[in-house]
């Protein structure tokens, strides 16, 4: 098996219609990786210094902004990764700058009066559905930064569409750097219960301003008075990104329901249990996301300029790509899970191992599937991939509300495997229906 991936990677490596894709993800996948040790730095020292109800409470907040920006941006942060490219290669780039300018006044908009929403509704939220009323103060102060993160999930997207990948890469690590730095800082010199949320919220507040920068810079440096301009309503605009809306919602849903359900369920230090080992399962997300951050604007620009031959194929080496550098990862945490939990987090934490293995078998599905997911973004397909991630989260859905009572966080494990594996599943299906080929991949080990 090892040299079989050896092999994978020497061709990957020498193959020039993909040198674009591999060396853009290179990029990518580093500042994943270095992002994602700094949110293990961030996790250690929560737990270790300020406790696992705090890591509870920050784990319910996370996924409170998750939930609010996902409506705020409205799906555009998938549709401005489709849009940019098509205008670039159609049009000019004031084209492409009028398309992004117009779409970050509709999510800045849209930010401020959803904010102003929570806000107000904190107290209800707090108690009715969380039956937590000290999570009221915590509510109402992530609600003022709503709109940060909204800036930030777009402008991310929109550098991603420019294909500027070493400042993709620089925005993927800024928001997990600077809350590592203002933590260490705040729990060095000024200790609070509280630090942890403080300097999650004030680096999406340095991480959204630095992407608004960056954007400015980067358009007006391509401008030109003669561009050819193609004038694009909101409602156009609104028609592509509401079906990705959808998606992500229920992409959330999956990820982040059992979080929530478990909040709603069980005590804090649980959810802060099922919180780490899903932060370890899903280890192989950032290299998905790595690979998708180049091959999306990628797969945009062929597909519109008409090139299907070239798509599908750089298409099935992107698959190849996630595969070889997922799977030894999934199936290390397998082996070695008990003891890196123990090691990281604490003797108590052992308790969550079941929940890793369980999620981690899930994620193989993510492996196999490559960037279908994105694939059917960029190709006008974003209804049918909606679709099948509405019937996955409402599976998932279904099950937590089942299984929490009964098994706790082993029952949301179950409900994350599941659903993630179905609407894996279906997109293969209907990408190989469609076009005849299969860009999933799995190989044949004798």
């Amino acid at each position: 098996m090892l040299s079989n991936i050896k092999q994978e990677i020497r061709n990957l490596i020498n193959d020039k219609k993909f040198s674009e894709i591999l060396t853009g993800s290179a990029w990518a996948l580093s500042a994943r990786v270095a992002a994602t040790l700094f949110g293990l730095v961030l996790s250690i020292i929560t737990v270790r210094y300020y406790g696992a109800d705090i890591m509870g409470i920050l784990s319910v907040l996370q996924s409170f902004l998750g939930l609010a920006t996902i409506f705020t941006v409205l799906g555009t942060k998938t549709s401005i990764l489709r849009l940019i490219p098509e205008h670039l290669v159609k049009y000019s780039p004031t084209s492409a700058f009028r398309l992004y300018r117009k779409t970050q006044y509709i999510v800045i908009g849209v930010s401020i009066f959803s904010g102003a929403l929570f806000y107000f509704g904190s107290d209800y939220v707090a108690d009715k559905i969380f039956s937590k009323q000290y999570l009221s103060f915590y509510l109402s102060l992530s609600a003022v930064f709503i709109v940060f993160k909204s800036i930030m999930l777009l402008n991310t997207q929109a550098v991603r569409g420019l294909r500027l990948s070493r400042i993709f890469a620089l925005m993927q690590m800024l928001p997990s750097a600077s809350s590592l730095l203002l933590l260490i800082c705040a729990t060095s010199f000024y200790y609070t219960k509280s630090n942890p949320i403080y300097t999650m919220l004030a680096s999406l507040a340095i991480t959204g301003i630095f992407g608004w920068l960056i954007m400015e810079k980067e358009f007006k440096d391509r401008m030109r008075h003669d561009d050819v301009i193609h004038k694009m309503p909101a409602r156009d605009i609104l028609s592509i990104s509401l079906p990705m809306l959808m998606t992500a919602t229920m992409y959330f849903v999956i990820g982040q329901t059992g979080i929530i359900m478990l909040g709603m369920f069980k005590d804090a230090t649980e959810v802060g249990y099922y919180a780490v080992a899903v932060k370890l399962a899903t280890l192989t997300g950032f290299v998905l996301a790595a690979i998708n951050a180049v091959s999306g604007p990628k797969f945009s620009e062929l597909f519109h300029s008409g090139r299907m031959s070239e798509l599908l194929y750089v298409s099935k080496k992107s698959a190849k790509l996630v595969f070889w550098t997922t799977a030894p990862i999934l199936i290390s945490l397998i082996i070695i899970g008990r003891p890196l939990l123990a090691i990281l987090f604490g003797q108590d934490f052992v308790v969550a191992y079941p929940v890793l293995v369980i999620v981690v078998i899930g994620q193989f599905a993510n492996s196999i599937a490559g960037s279908n997911g994105m694939f059917m973004n960029m190709t006008g397909n974003q209804n049918s991939l909606r679709n099948f991630v509405l019937i996955a989260a409402i599976l998932n859905i279904i099950l937590n509300l089942f299984l929490i009572p009964r098994i706790g966080i082993l029952g949301a494990a179950v409900a994350s495997m599941v659903s993630s594996s179905f609407w894996n599943i279906a997109a293969i299906i209907f990408v190989k229906n469609k076009y005849k080929t299969n860009i999933g991949y799995f190989p044949t080990l004798m």
